[in-house]
């Protein structure tokens, strides 16, 4: 048995969770409503306030895929109720973010600044030089901050950019000068 496939999943009080035919998987809780298709071999049940997630063999397949879809509606359930949040951390004399409108403002060095608009369902806020970035859809905020990240990597030299909160970076040393 997988080991994380195996652990049920506690719903937690104002959590609805719904499963339809094919698998198909609705969770409503207090800041949203998240929904998933997930593969129709696996069995899916609600007993005693848990979900429980079965699968019919043991094959390579179904072993991962089991571990998998457990972790996706644990991750939908935890979303409903706390939601994800992701903190990027702008390092770089000049560089600065903020907030017009819904939309989030770059100043990263370049000769324009840069304007990204979040996916329906993310909210990004500024506080100083933290980015936050925050839902219910764990899959979104990774991926939004992901792409804001991209926008300007730390710097293997001298560490400046967008890097996500408690980011470790090992800076290289630069030229070596009076060696032989």
């Amino acid at each position: 048995m997988s080991r994380i496939g195996k652990k049920p999943i506690d719903i937690p009080n104002g959590v609805d969770i719904k499963i339809e035919e094919n698998n198909h998987v609705v969770v409503k809780g207090p800041k949203g409503q998240l929904e998933n298709d997930f593969n129709p071999d696996l069995t899916i049940k609600i007993e005693d306030n848990q979900v429980k997630i079965e699968r019919p063999n043991d094959s390579a397949f179904m072993r991962a895929i089991h571990g998998t879809t457990r972790a996706l509606l644990a991750n939908m359930v935890k979303g409903v109720t706390e939601g994800f949040t992701v903190e990027l951390e702008i390092v770089g004399i000049g560089y600065r973010a903020a907030m017009k409108g819904k939309s989030l403002e770059l100043q990263l060095g370049y000769s324009h600044p840069i304007v990204y608009e979040p996916p329906e369902g993310v909210q990004i806020a500024v506080e100083g030089n933290i980015i936050k970035v925050s839902g219910i859809d764990k899959q979104k905020v990774g991926q939004v901050a992901a792409e804001i990240r991209e926008f300007r990597k730390p710097d293997p030299y001298k560490g400046k950019g967008i890097r996500y909160k408690g980011e470790v970076l090992k800076l290289k040393a630069g030229k070596s000068v009076g060696k032989k």
